[in-house]
């Protein structure tokens, strides 16, 4: 427990760190852009709420503040903000002006900053090398939940999917050309699939589903309730289990029980379910060496109190990251598939009867969920930083939308007074960004408002069930959402 807590806290520390230089390195190219150009900095802060540290240094203010939450810049002459921030201690009206073309770059280097970011991340993901699953990469079907939108259209283990809803693919997740994109982005009332099933075409139509959800809650999004290919890899057999008297072992692959080959982990707990007096034997790949085992499933010891539906099982825990590579995609193609993602979510938000809205993208706190589940995995800050590659190409592209209040929208003013040869008035610049800004903490609190309700605030209780030994004797607790 005492293990569980540290790794606990170990992990949010390194959440922090990395969610905060994130956000510290954009406003760092604003400050530093503006003192090359001469424009007045009133304060430069690393996290805000009260300061634990406040010095003033050429004619700056310096703060280390108490909340945990990235950094700012005040420059008052880029654009007021006193309906937000109160009155600052130098008046906009007596400061000099500057030009629209100072305005323009001091706005443009936090962009570019963050991209300069992701650019360096993007370095040392292709240098110490990026893992993936190979269910991320496959396009093959491992498992079809019985009685699903898949299974009624005909789709089976097996099946190597080429094309969703008229699109290719080549990849089972992500944003793109990947299925479970190609899934949810559709919009018609059935979506055409297309696989290939040992060498022959076939053209498949499946009408998807949407879980029903509070109204409260972040709406579902389509599916048609199928997964990929995945090794059946063992990670641990239960003591006084069918497996371990079978002599089944850890890292043992298994490829196919009574001779129907096993695409996915799933497939064997399905056909346990659906054969539960029968006896199975199991082809299992060994270092590379056939292994055939026989044994017989049984019902293990589940507490009194459980009243839900009680399964047999064989006594095993399967890896479910499955076989891991390393791969070291180069900068540029991490830089353009970030762009390509974003672009896809941005196509897919504003595509007439698209399911996908405004509620379904993450705000601060589903960022920093992402971040920890990253790290929980062993290959923790090789995801985190392969994630922060895309995740600072999205804050640079973002923060260059024509928004005021944005930096994108800062360089829109400055550009209408290069233009007009004269500065927006102040009440104007006032209004219009305190506005500006309001809505976009407003957007910033409905996303957070779904991205608490993803937080584990509970984790659903599972019984501690065990495989009675001869003796009776009472071995370690099983989880039999993972065990089979």
């Amino acid at each position: 427990m005492v293990m569980q807590g540290l790794n606990f806290i170990f992990i949010i520390l390194e959440v922090l760190v990395l969610f905060n230089l994130l956000i510290i390195v954009h406003e760092l190219g604003h400050f530093l852009a503006a003192r090359w150009r001469g424009l007045h900095v009133e304060r430069f802060g690393i996290w805000f709420g009260k300061p634990l540290w406040e010095r003033t240094f050429g004619g700056v203010k310096y703060s280390w503040g108490s909340i945990p939450a990235g950094g700012f810049v005040a420059l008052p002459q880029m654009a007021p903000m006193e309906a937000l921030e109160g009155e600052s201690e130098v008046s906009y009206a007596d400061l000099p002006k500057i030009g629209a073309i100072d305005k323009i770059i001091v706005a443009f280097a936090g962009p570019l900053f963050s991209f300069g970011l992701a650019l360096f991340f993007a370095c040392v993901v292709w240098i110490i090398g990026q893992p993936v699953s190979e269910t991320d990469t496959t396009t093959v079907v491992g498992y079809v939940v019985p009685g699903s939108p898949a299974e009624q259209a005909g789709i089976l283990p097996g099946d190597r999917v080429l094309e969703i809803d008229g699109g290719p693919v080549d990849r089972w997740s992500g944003i793109g050309d990947a299925v479970t994109w190609r899934v949810v982005s559709s919009v018609g009332e059935t979506i055409a699939i297309k696989v290939d099933r040992n060498g022959e075409s076939k053209e498949l139509v499946a009408t998807p589903t949407r879980a029903e959800t509070k109204f409260w809650e972040r709406a579902s999004l389509r599916q048609i309730e199928m997964i990929p290919v995945q090794t059946p890899i063992v990670a641990e057999v239960q003591a006084n289990s069918p497996a371990e008297r079978a002599g089944i072992e850890v890292n043992d692959v298994i490829e196919a029980v009574n001779s129907i080959k096993l695409y996915n982990p799933r497939g064997l707990s399905r056909y346990i379910q659906e054969n539960p007096d029968e006896e199975l034997v199991l082809d299992i790949r060994r270092n590379d060496q056939p292994v055939q085992v026989t044994l017989r499933p049984v019902m293990p010891v589940y507490p009194e109190e459980y009243k839900e539906e009680k399964r047999v099982m064989i006594g095993v825990l399967w890896d479910l990251s499955g076989n891991i590579t390393i791969t070291h995609p180069g900068p540029w193609e991490q830089i353009n598939d970030s762009v390509m993602k974003m672009a896809n979510t941005f196509k897919a938000l504003f595509a007439a009867k698209s399911d996908i809205g405004a509620q379904h993208l993450s705000g601060p706190v589903g960022i920093m969920r992402i971040y920890y589940l990253l790290f929980e995995s062993e290959f923790g800050w090789r995801l985190a930083l392969w994630f922060s590659v895309l995740l600072n190409v999205n804050l640079a592209l973002l923060n260059l939308l024509p928004i005021p209040v944005l930096d994108g929208g800062h360089i829109v003013m400055a550009t209408i007074e290069g233009l007009f040869r004269r500065p927006i008035p102040f009440w104007i610049l006032n209004y219009v960004q305190a506005g500006c800004a309001l809505l976009v903490i407003g957007y910033i609190l409905y996303l957070t408002f779904y991205d608490v309700q993803d937080l584990p605030w509970k984790r659903e209780k599972v019984p501690e069930i065990y495989f009675a030994a001869p003796s009776a004797k009472t071995v370690p607790a099983v989880e039999p959402a993972t065990a089979r």
